[in-house]
């Protein structure tokens, strides 16, 4: 599938959404990152900008990428209007061909499911690698499909073996957590339902 399909997709289910005045972050996230000092942060697959937002909040400078322009777009003007544009960078990738460089200290990507080709483990690979010593990547994928969920077929690889998948440098690389926490999510038209998230906390040691 090509970057314009992906995008059409995308941009499509953002636009027939309201954009929040003030997205949410991820749960998962506000855990991981409590007490850490801020430092520079890339959030891959931003979408609504919850996360990029909170952790602008937190002192965190951020770069958020989406292959939506739309989502990027929202963002953009989301930071703006909390004044918090100089804290977050909103950038539209398509992170099969193209990905924001720099070293981080957090790299998160939440819920990095699509239906389109993705080699997600090499993204994340090298998303690891562009941490600086000490910094940690936080995955958090689906572990089952929500009712509403385009992805009922789908199979949900377990913590460990996403990160087997990443196949990083145990000597480099620590796995600080890998988990499979269930919580109650919200879908359209506030149907709720209970769903399983994989978490997975890399720290980059050396």
């Amino acid at each position: 599938m090509s970057t314009t399909e992906a995008a059409a997709f995308w941009n499509g289910l953002y636009a027939d959404r309201p954009a929040p005045a003030d997205p949410q972050p991820n749960a998962m996230l506000t855990e991981t990152v409590a007490g850490l000092p801020p430092g520079t942060a890339l959030d891959l697959g931003c979408g609504e900008g919850g996360d990029a937002l909170w952790l602008a909040r937190q002192g965190w400078q951020v770069t958020a990428v989406d292959v939506s322009a739309v989502a990027v777009e929202r963002l953009a003007g989301l930071a703006a209007s909390h004044g918090l544009a100089g804290r977050v960078a909103a950038e539209r990738h398509d992170l099969r061909e193209t990905c924001p460089g720099g070293a981080f200290d957090l790299v998160c990507a939440h819920y990095l499911h699509t239906p389109f080709d993705l080699d997600k483990a090499a993204v994340l690979r090298a998303a690891a690698h562009a941490l600086r010593p000490g910094g940690r990547l936080l995955v958090v994928d689906h572990g089952s499909a929500a009712p509403w969920s385009w992805e009922q077929e789908a199979r949900f690889p377990s913590p460990r073996d996403a990160a087997a998948g990443i196949a990083l440098d145990a000597g480099t690389w620590v796995v600080e957590r890998a988990a499979a926490p269930r919580r109650t999510a919200t879908g359209p038209g506030g149907r709720t339902a209970e769903v399983t998230d994989h978490v997975l906390v890399i720290r980059r040691a050396g």
